[in-house]
């Protein structure tokens, strides 16, 4: 099993070491995730827009600039949130037509 990732923090005040950091374990709903929509051949740009528009909410200038990232550089991180939540957005990327993904997020 991977070691929990580390979260630092400050010490209580009254400590011996001022500024001191401890660590602790994360509980897993503590590590965020990200949803990735990846490029795909078949989709026009305009439907990624629209499909990022209406699930997601974004304006109009926020889902071109996510859809010309798919293009452009091969894919997008378009949420990030808690696992649960992110599986669900790849899982309706997925009833929409498009190629999606859930990663850890980088620390």
């Amino acid at each position: 099993m991977p070691a929990m990732p580390t979260v630092p923090l400050l010490v209580e005040e009254g400590a011996e070491e001022e500024g001191a950091l401890l660590t602790r374990e994360r509980h897993a709903a503590e590590v965020p995730w990200t949803t990735t929509v990846w490029n795909d051949p078949v989709n026009l740009m305009s439907y990624v827009a629209w499909v990022f528009r209406r699930h997601f909410g974004m304006d109009a200038a926020a889902a071109e600039r996510a859809m010309l990232q798919v293009h452009h550089d091969g894919r997008a991180v378009v949420a990030q949130g808690n696992r649960e939540l992110m599986e669900r957005h790849a899982e309706a990327m997925h009833e929409y037509g498009l190629q999606a993904t859930v990663e850890r997020a980088p620390a």
